[in-house]
């Protein structure tokens, strides 16, 4: 399951915004660390497509694609050396997929700033120096390691001490190890350091009410510093007051409420969305009489692995895939005349699947 750490300074609207995802009722109070373990929640992937498919069938149950968000607490000035818990959630952010960088973008004399005032350039590069001043004490251990391997003649060892001494500059200047341009075989070491500043990132910009559609000099402020930095990374804008008001409403006055805001999608939506976008997942179907289940798998991902995803016989047995394109199954009617019309599909090993395929696999036990 995709799993997002929400962090950020204390107070910027983290908890209230995890509260609105998840309904979990983690602790939300108006001074530092009010979130001490982290708070798990899994939400459903928002996607009408699976509705769809399920009045076609009407199966016993419908399995939507889920998220799962980690609430960690608020980071500080000085947290790899411990600072504020520091290491606890140092440790709870290395177990992520991706990071989502919760960041204070309004104005509010009644909600207390660790750091006295918003300042969404500041914050952001003080919880991304913290990332990576722990990166850099993890890299400088292996790098004492590699380097009496490399000294012995070893090729590989030479070359990770390559890896490791170029990632440790960027780090040094200020960049993040994302940014840092590697081969595909220096990225399958890379992945093996397990850092921080190399997960993938999306940051939330938390604004007021009125300012959901328009936005703010405060979001423009942070964009101007992602850039300057040369990351790429969505800024998605939400309201973690309209969320929290969200979560209390009917779905037909959460539509009301949002039209009269001029937003069509809710944070979580947004969210979703983004991280989808930012770990290059998509969604297939399963669809029969007991389930209609969307299932998540990366863009680029061949037949066996979506079976995979499902279960790992399915992929050790991967003979085929029936295959039909969700436009072509709804717009017919599902599997019966999708057959008849000659729009399913016998798919081999190689097949690469589509977003909002739907798939039965064949397979040997």
């Amino acid at each position: 399951m995709l799993s997002l750490g929400i962090v950020g300074l204390p107070n910027v609207g983290k908890s209230t915004l995890f509260n609105a995802l998840t309904s979990a009722g983690a602790l939300v109070a108006n001074y530092p660390f009010a979130t001490i373990e982290p708070n798990t929640g899994v939400v459903e992937v928002p996607d009408s497509r699976i509705g769809e498919i399920a009045k076609l069938i009407n199966p016993e149950r419908t399995v939507p694609a889920t998220v799962q968000f980690v609430d960690i607490a608020g980071l500080v000035k000085g947290a790899s050396k411990g600072e504020g818990l520091g290491n606890q959630f140092l440790a709870n952010i290395r177990e992520v997929d991706a990071i989502v960088h919760v960041v204070r973008c309004f104005e509010d004399d009644d909600i207390q700033h660790v750091m006295g005032a918003p300042d969404p350039a500041r914050d952001r590069g003080i919880i991304n120096t913290e990332l990576a001043l722990s990166d850099l004490v993890g890299l400088e251990k292996r790098l004492d390691k590699v380097t009496r391997t490399a000294k012995t003649g070893d090729a590989a060892a030479k070359a990770e001490k390559a890896l490791i001494e170029r990632v440790m500059a960027a780090l040094e200047d200020g960049r993040m190890a994302r940014t840092v341009d590697v081969s595909p075989e220096e990225r399958s070491v890379m992945q093996g350091f397990n850092l921080l500043t190399d997960k993938p990132v999306l940051y939330a910009a938390n604004v007021r009410e009125d300012e959901l559609v328009s936005g703010n000099a405060h979001v423009e402020a942070l964009r101007a510093a992602i850039a300057a930095d040369a990351e790429t990374a969505d800024v998605v804008i939400f309201s973690a007051k309209v969320e929290a008001e969200l979560v209390e409403l009917s779905p037909e006055d959460r539509e009301m409420f949002m039209e009269g805001l001029g937003v069509t999608e809710s944070g979580l939506d947004r969210l979703a969305a983004a991280a989808y976008r930012l770990l290059g997942l998509q969604s297939y179907f399963t669809a029969g009489e007991k389930e209609v289940r969307a299932w998540t798998v990366r863009q680029g991902a061949k037949a066996p692995e979506a079976a995979g995803v499902i279960h790992s016989d399915f992929e050790k047995g991967f003979i085929r895939a029936e295959t039909v394109a969700y436009a072509d199954f709804v717009r017919v009617g599902g599997w019966k005349p999708a057959r008849e019309q000659g729009l399913s599909r016998a798919e081999g090993k190689e097949y690469i699947v589509q977003d909002g395929d739907v798939m039965l696999f064949r397979f040997n036990t």
